[in-house]
């Protein structure tokens, strides 16, 4: 129950923060955090049943013949994972506060905020690999929402729209690997999963399998070639970037990676693609943070590298690596939140995030100046900070995946990602905080309140502690969520400061004094600006990639309307109508058609009149709606009306019920429609020749309406003249009453056994409904719809009106200004 209340506890919060008005910032504020902090405090009660290896079960039956249930699973790696997302997330709210403006809608943040946290929680609890795809859908569509928060911005609507389309098309690869991974498992339970690697991994389906989870987790963690999203979601409020995107959805898909690795790492494969992807993004990700100009911007880029990173050391494949990436995402999460938030606090108190603008801040903003230098000094890797201890973990491993010493390409990879992480982050202190005072900024520089700068202080302050004490602080819990993980195969390691003048040391001292010196080297050309042109890697573009895709879709779909549509309706049902008696003929043409034995039913001669009345009025409905639309509209619901006493008449008043209700609404909204649509008009004389064409096309229409028309009742006496085969109808049958509590067998099958379609069916009707009611709230009337005021009032005569046209130039005035002054009235009232 203990699972079930954390899971819920962001929900309820964020339906809550939803009904707040828009004013009460400091309750909305309070909810949150006390939502986040009572999560976490919550979580961290559960530690002790979770140190030794245990797990936490909570499991409510839904589906257990297809082994579908809600299944709610902690261990030490989910443990860990929860921690982070509700302890960072309380420390975002109270930055929050201070952070945003009295004039921004703050229930509407919150509330998204808070669901987003639910979603997260979701997905690290999940125990079901179903479960973990709707958590993963969840986050996406959360994280959109936050990410096009400010949605006045074109730059925010663009980000929140490139990441959803990314993140959402590998969230859809990753619901098909699964399925396949659950299918040959036999079980979509993780425990059960968990336990079945060697099954997986000798299974001829394992390939698709491992794409299709990878690029769900390439495209979440924003790894190469998918890591182009990250960089435009910066438009998102800073709150928004310290939480998403440094400590829980570009985290999301590291954390899966390290789910699925006891039954899908140990392959070529697995280090082929991972291996590939981490170290692409690790350089990639490093060498273009260096020239960036916007704060956020360069942080964004650290975050694909170091994410790059945390890959790669999952993709060697090691026990000891997979160790060492759940020890950096602990590290990355807490400096990179805390450089967010710095980054914030310059934006929020000099209003830009211009790098080539700022300079000269210690002066004014000492403390803050101090914890960003701590935070940026863990980032590159400098001893006694958190970050060193990971990072000599990784180069340590780097040299052993080789295999043998003459293998230097990965340890040489590393070092120079290591020199360009030293130097963008030496461009986040240097050129922000010292040199000359910075000139004409929007704002005088000063020092944020102190409880908005609080989080940055607590973050900051765990880097120092693990970095100087990590064995004491951070050890136990790292064993736990590594044990989880690993299981018999966890190894033996150590987190000691020192471990002597080794080849990782020299690497990491390689890479800080590589790095300061190329920061030396670029530092004037930097803060200009005046590297237009990125080198190499300009050529490869993601976001221009993107672009030209969705450019592509766009045209193919655009011509693809302009071929296969029409304004007109005549025209589609024709083609649909066309194919449905194309798919249906062919193979009846290919096996012939025969009828049954059985003999037919004598025709009883009230029904037969029944359904003479009933095609009457069809063939009169046709008939009709090219002279007077409100006949063919009653001769409509006639043919309604005697389909209505067909099933009455063959015992099915349920069904009968139905149709009348639907008669009754059609009837009713169609009617409607009709006062607004233009009047028709008047049939023109047609020569010879268009004559011709038009009867044409009326045979054609005809004869395609005869076909499909006499080929579904030909199809159906077909079938009515054979014996019944055995069907799912005894399943029905057998198991309406005790099963599903009723004895009409329909009505079971639309709110039980079928109903979740009939949920889906009132949930499109409701969507419907709304669209509807918004489109006749901003609804233009056709002018020639709308009555003449002066014919109502009398101020025309009746023999004016019979004169409109060419020969009443005198008449055409009046009815020109009462037909405008109409338009305008209706305008004023539709607004």
């Amino acid at each position: 129950m203990q699972l079930l209340i954390l899971l819920l506890l962001p929900f309820i919060g964020s339906a809550l923060a939803a009904l707040l008005p828009a004013n009460a910032r400091n309750r909305e504020a309070w909810l949150a955090g006390l939502v986040s902090l009572g999560g976490a405090l919550l979580a961290a009660s559960m530690y002790p049943q979770l140190a030794d290896g245990g797990v936490l079960r909570f499991e409510v039956p839904w589906l257990p013949q297809l082994g579908l249930n809600l299944v709610l699973r902690l261990d030490g790696y989910a443990w860990l994972f929860a921690l982070l997302v509700l302890g960072i997330g309380f420390l975002v709210v109270l930055y929050a506060r201070y952070y945003m403006s009295p004039a921004d809608p703050v229930p509407r943040f919150f509330s998204f905020f808070l669901a987003f946290m639910g979603a997260m929680l979701g997905l690290v609890l999940s125990g079901n690999l179903i479960q973990i795809v709707l958590f993963w859908e969840l986050t996406s569509l959360a994280s959109f929402m936050l990410i096009g928060y400010w949605h006045h911005r074109s730059d925010a609507r663009r980000g929140a729209r490139m990441a959803l389309t990314v993140t959402a098309t590998g969230g859809l690869c990753l619901f098909v690997g699964m399925l396949m991974l659950g299918h040959v498992v036999g079980s979509y339970d993780l425990d059960e999963v968990l336990a079945a690697g060697d099954v997986v991994r000798h299974h001829e389906w394992y390939r698709p399998i491992l794409v299709l989870v990878v690029l769900g987790a390439l495209t979440k963690s924003a790894q190469f070639p998918f890591h182009f999203w990250l960089p435009r979601a910066m438009a998102a409020p800073t709150p928004v970037s310290a939480y998403l995107h440094s400590a829980t959805m570009v985290k999301a898909g590291v954390f899966l990676l390290t789910r699925m690795w006891p039954v899908l790492a140990g392959t070529e494969e697995w280090t082929l693609i991972i291996g590939s992807a981490g170290v692409c993004t690790l350089l990639i990700g490093a060498f273009l943070a260096i020239f960036q100009q916007d704060l956020k911007g360069l942080l964004a880029y650290s975050t694909i590298s170091h994410l790059g990173l945390i890959t790669l050391l999952l993709g060697i494949g090691s026990p000891l690596a997979a160790v060492a990436a759940i020890f950096h995402t602990i590290n990355h999460a807490t400096f990179k939140a805390s450089l967010f938030m710095a980054a914030g606090i310059i934006d929020h108190e000099t209003g830009t995030r211009d790098i080539r603008r700022l300079s000269g801040l210690y002066r004014s903003m000492p403390i803050t100046a101090t914890l960003a230098l701590v935070a940026s000094a863990a980032m590159a890797g400098v001893p006694l900070l958190n970050g060193f201890i990971s990072k000599e973990m990784f180069f340590a491993e780097t040299i052993m995946a080789g295999g043998t010493a003459s293998d230097y390409a990965l340890p040489v990879a590393a070092t120079i990602a290591g020199m360009f992480s030293v130097t963008y982050s030496l461009r986040f202190i240097h050129d922000v905080f010292f040199g000359p005072p910075a000139q004409d900024l929007p704002r005088e520089p000063h020092e944020p309140p102190h409880w908005m700068r609080f989080p940055v202080e607590l973050l900051v302050l765990a880097c120092l502690v693990v970095g100087i004490m990590p064995a004491i602080t951070i050890g136990p819990f790292l064993h736990s969520a590594a044990s989880s993980v690993l299981g018999a195969d966890m190894p033996n390691y150590s987190l000691a400061v020192w471990h002597g003048l080794n080849t990782p040391l020299l690497m990491s001292l390689a890479a800080l004094c590589g790095g300061a010196l190329l920061y030396l080297m670029l530092q004037r050309h930097l803060k200009l600006g005046t590297v237009e042109r990125l080198p190499i890697v300009h050529h490869f573009d993601g976001k221009r990639a993107f672009d030209w895709m969705v450019a592509g879709i766009t045209s193919v779909a655009a011509r693809l309307e302009n071929l296969l549509g029409t304004r007109r309706l005549q025209p589609q049902l024709s083609l649909l109508f066309l194919l449905v008696a194309l798919a249906a003929g062919i193979p009846l043409y290919m096996r012939g058609l025969d009828w049954g034995k059985l003999a037919p039913t004598p025709l009883d001669p009230v029904f037969a009149i029944l359904w003479v009345i009933g095609i009457a009025c069809a063939v009169g409905a046709a008939y009709q709606a090219k002279y007077h639309r409100l006949a063919a509209l009653a001769l409509m619901g006639g043919a309604g009306l005697v389909t209505c006493i067909t099933f009455v008449w063959f015992s099915a008043p349920d069904l009968a019920l139905t149709q009348l209700m639907v008669e009754t609404v059609t009837m009713v909204l169609l009617l409607l429609g009709l006062r607004w649509l233009p009047p028709r008009l008047e049939p023109k004389q047609l020569d010879w020749h268009a004559s011709l064409i038009d009867w044409g096309r009326r045979s054609r229409d005809l004869t395609i309406a005869i076909v499909t028309g006499g080929g579904v009742a030909a199809l159906a006496y077909a079938m009515l003249t054979r014996p019944w085969p055995e069907s799912i109808a005894s399943f029905f049958l057998t198991r309406a009453l005790p099963e599903g509590g009723g004895g009409n067998v329909v009505n079971v099958i639309l709110v039980d056994f079928r109903g979740f379609d009939t949920m889906g069916e009132i949930t499109v009707l409701g969507i419907v409904a709304l669209t509807v009611y918004a489109l006749l709230r901003r609804f233009r009337p056709a002018p020639e719809s709308i009555p003449i005021p002066a014919q109502q009032a009398g101020q025309l005569a009746p023999e004016e009106y019979a004169t409109f046209g060419a020969d009443a130039p005198g008449a055409i005035t009046p009815y020109i200004q009462s037909l405008s002054a109409a338009i305008r009235g209706a305008r004023k009232e539709s607004k």
